[in-house]
């Protein structure tokens, strides 16, 4: 069992982890039981165990979801080596003050009623574990940490590799 302050330092990493990735793949699963995976915005708020995206109501996701809460976020920064696979569950919420504080009028492209859409929802995703890899230096340091390790025939260290689980706490 996790302390409070292991939890708050997996919150904390998984939250470092994906800053700034906007886009991640959200995988479902259907009625039939088939997996579906979609691009999806990330709302970029301070990460406290819950993440939070827009959708609509009437959608193949919200129905998903609906049926069969447990989703899967795929993020990836190949740029700077960064990669997170986020287990959690899923709700859809029609929370139209989180709505106002999440909203951007980019969205008015995905979303043509804008924030007054009657069919606007939130999809909140409540984080149960993540894994992630993490290569600090990016791609040079992995490259050269590879060829040493193919001089020497000793295995290579390319970086972190850890799965965190976060307890039930209350978020908001």
């Amino acid at each position: 069992m996790q302390t409070g302050t292991e939890n708050a330092e997996a919150i904390q990493k998984v939250g470092e982890m994906i800053k700034g990735i906007k886009i991640a793949m959200l995988s479902t699963i259907d009625e039939q039981g088939a997996v579906r995976s979609r691009p999806m915005a990330t709302q970029q708020v301070e990460f406290d165990g819950n993440l939070w995206f827009f959708t609509k109501g009437h959608s193949g996701k919200a129905d998903d979801v609906q049926h069969y809460q447990q989703v899967n976020l795929s993020y990836a920064s190949p740029s700077d080596s960064r990669y997170v696979s986020v287990m959690g569950s899923g709700q859809v919420v029609n929370d139209r003050a989180k709505m106002k504080e999440l909203w951007n009028p980019i969205y008015k492209a995905w979303f043509e009623g804008g924030i007054d859409d009657p069919d606007l929802r939130l999809l909140k995703v409540e984080v149960a574990a993540a894994e992630y890899w993490d290569s600090p230096g990016g791609k040079v340091a992995s490259a050269i940490n590879l060829i040493k390790s193919v001089a020497t025939g000793k295995r290579a260290n390319l970086g972190e590799n850890k799965t965190v689980r976060f307890e039930d706490t209350q978020r908001s």
